[in-house]
């Protein structure tokens, strides 16, 4: 579906899907570390996010937004950890989101990327992610991510 036909079914309150991904990397003391990012406009706290890429499976979309928003690579897992809801805010008001969400471990970390000077990016441990984001549904799954993603390893 183009984006601008899909603009049109979410105003008329068709759900679009959306693709993130859990960045997580092992802390000097082996603690789990995951990664958030701030949005553009609001710079309210989320993780790496966005829609899905022509050509590419959801998982590769995902990767491909986590290095251009967060500037980390790595190999996103194939199956998604969980999803969650989010209203986005369009010029025409907004729109009902659905984001499957993908857990990656960081290979790397680039010392610039596209979204360098648009975003702020954090690692922190899992509780203290779960209380900066508004999702409860993100929330919960960063809170669980310990458990969550020893079982994807």
């Amino acid at each position: 579906m183009r984006r601008r036909q899909a603009m049109r079914s979410a105003m008329k309150g068709k759900r679009l899907s959306q693709v993130g991904v859990l960045a997580y990397r092992r802390g000097a003391s082996g603690a789990l570390e995951l990664l958030l990012i701030t949005t553009r406009r609001t710079k309210r706290f989320m993780i790496p996010k966005g829609w899905r890429m022509k050509g590419k499976t959801e998982a590769r979309s995902a990767g491909k937004e986590a290095r251009q928003e967060a500037g980390v690579v790595g190999s996103p897992d194939g199956s998604p950890i969980g999803k969650f809801q989010y209203w986005k805010r369009m010029r025409s008001g907004f729109v009902p989101i659905t984001v499957k969400v993908f857990a990656m471990e960081v290979d790397r970390e680039l010392p610039e990327w596209r979204e360098q000077k648009e975003r702020m990016r954090a690692w922190l441990r899992p509780e203290q992610a779960a209380a900066l984001v508004d999702e409860p549904a993100l929330s919960t799954m960063l809170r669980d991510a310990s458990e969550t993603i020893s079982e994807t390893i």
